[in-house]
């Protein structure tokens, strides 16, 4: 299926990494050329370089810490700048998991721990959003793709929960808002999904509770109806796609890539 995304360009948000990472280098694959933001610039460097080397687009490595608006601002004003015009907005920015401090019980809650983690992922997708949509609404077409996370599905983990389910309301609303110019947004909830972080955190877990890495791994598996972790770039295939021409009817959705981590419940 020809997606026709050749042409378009794209900014991800917390793009030097992980899910981010895999969705910038599968838009590149699909012709688009993409700036990729993080705060840190030799990681940029060394994922602009990767991505680049691999699809031959161009992909344009801007530094910005997104609990800033003067940089969140800066690095949208150099995304267009770099590539002529911006299609495209991936908000993948995010403390992976939330914050330790910011899991439960309630009595052990960390109050500056939560709301650091807010001004990452929810009010960096706000900054990102406002400062993109304009030149969407310019081009008078435009994607906004935001990752919460499975999290918001289930109670337990205070912060990571509570910022993803406020991300579907941002996204609801600028689905309202910004529909009239030709501009969709929509959520994915990833859930178990493995990265370059994954090998340090089935270490630990497999440490702290004495088993092997294998057993580890299949305990993070076994909340999914698959049987097995998500490959980042199935996460990526699903955002390319809500990204292009083809899923132009699909807006204000939510969307899960979990392998079934819902489980028994029913949602509609």
């Amino acid at each position: 299926m020809d997606l026709e995304l050749a042409g378009k360009t794209a900014l991800v948000a917390g793009g030097s990494k992980g899910i981010g990472k895999a969705i910038a280098l599968e838009l590149a694959r699909e012709g688009v050329d993409v700036a990729i933001g993080a705060r840190t610039m030799d990681d940029l460097d060394a994922t602009a370089r990767e991505i680049h080397d691999l699809t031959g687009r161009r992909i344009i490595p801007l530094q910005a810490d997104v609990t800033s608006k003067e940089q969140v601002d800066a690095m949208v004003a150099g995304a267009v700048q770099a590539l002529g015009s911006l299609h495209i907005l991936v908000n993948s920015a995010a403390t992976p998991g939330g914050s330790p401090a910011g899991r439960g019980p309630i009595a052990g809650i960390d109050d500056d721990t939560v709301l650091r983690d807010f001004d990452i992922k929810f009010m960096g997708a706000v900054r990102c959003s406002r400062a993109a949509a304009p030149h969407m609404q310019q081009a008078g077409w435009g994607r906004i793709i935001t990752l919460s996370g499975h999290s918001g599905r289930n109670s337990g983990n205070i912060s990571a929960g509570a910022r993803n389910v406020s991300l579907v309301h941002l996204t609801k609303t600028l689905a309202d808002e910004l529909g009239p110019y030709g501009i969709t947004a929509n959520v994915i909830h990833p859930g178990p999904t493995r990265t370059e972080r994954t090998p340090a955190v089935l270490a630990e877990r497999a440490q702290r509770e004495g088993i092997s890495i294998e057993e580890a791994e299949r305990l993070m598996a076994a909340g999914t109806v698959i049987g097995r972790v998500i490959e980042a770039s199935e996460i990526a295939y699903l955002a390319v796609f809500l990204a292009s021409p083809k899923a132009g009817s699909i807006t204000g959705e939510v969307i899960e890539a979990s392998g079934g981590a819902s489980g028994r419940a029913v949602r509609y």
